[in-house]
């Protein structure tokens, strides 16, 4: 099935997403962090906690953190969880080799791993893993159905299977507050310390055009998962989704 947000490129209608999306975070990992944090004002931090408390009650001991980026969330994961593995996989090596220097200053080369893998056709075998995380990454699939069932795939019976994605505020007047925030402040942000315009324009326009809520939710269950749910943070910008393989 085609989603609207596929459609969406950080460089243009010519050449395929994933591509662009790989040449944008390369370009813009210098700076990632702290815009990152810059533009959610911290809050963040505090949805990274609550995903990773819904992963507390079942001890997942081998954990996969997929559009890894600078591995902020892989790093929380692996204190918080204390998994006997956790492997970040990205596309982009230029965000990856910023989350392997932190890994290393924060002494957990030994738990995280990170490897370059495309989502829509991971490489491990079926099985592999007892949870897999997404924080603020899945809007970035070139195809979600495919992403979403390859997670599914390489998850172990009763695995389970946690999303971050930023989302639209749909009640006022947080969603007149966020439309301005996001189509105003956030290129201009973006455009001042990433140097990189296209990078905080596609944003944007990728969160609103993102399957959210209930929708996501069956997109999730279509793809083999049961038990889906999801909640909304912080007035709607953010949603987080729980299922289980």
């Amino acid at each position: 099935m085609n989603y609207p947000q596929e459609h969406i490129k950080p460089y243009g209608k010519d050449g395929k997403k994933s591509e662009q999306v790989e040449k944008m975070f390369n370009n813009i990992a210098p700076a990632y962090d702290k815009l990152n944090h810059t533009l959610s004002m911290g809050i963040d931090r505090n949805w990274r906690k609550k995903a990773i408390n819904m992963l507390r009650p079942f001890r997942p001991r081998r954990i996969m953190d997929v559009a890894t980026g600078t591995g902020d969330f892989a790093i929380l994961a692996c204190r918080e969880l204390q998994p006997d593995t956790l492997t970040g996989t990205d596309i982009s090596e230029g965000m990856m080799e910023v989350g392997r220097e932190k890994v290393k200053q924060a002494h957990l080369s030994d738990k995280i791993s990170f490897v370059r893998e495309d989502c829509t056709c991971l490489s491990f075998a079926d099985g592999s893993f007892d949870a897999v995380t997404v924080a603020f990454g899945v809007r970035n699939f070139e195809d979600l159905d495919k992403g979403i069932s390859e997670m599914c795939r390489v998850l172990s019976p009763g695995g389970h299977l946690v999303i971050l994605e930023l989302s639209t505020p749909d009640r006022f007047p947080m969603k007149q507050l966020f439309t301005v925030y996001s189509r105003i402040v956030i290129p201009l942000l973006g455009k001042c310390i990433s140097k990189d315009n296209s990078a905080y324009t596609y944003l944007p326009e990728s969160i609103h055009a993102f399957p959210q809520g209930e929708v996501m939710q069956e997109v999730i269950r279509k793809a083999g998962f049961s038990e889906v749910s999801f909640k909304r943070l912080t007035f709607g910008i953010c949603t987080l989704y729980m299922a289980r393989k």
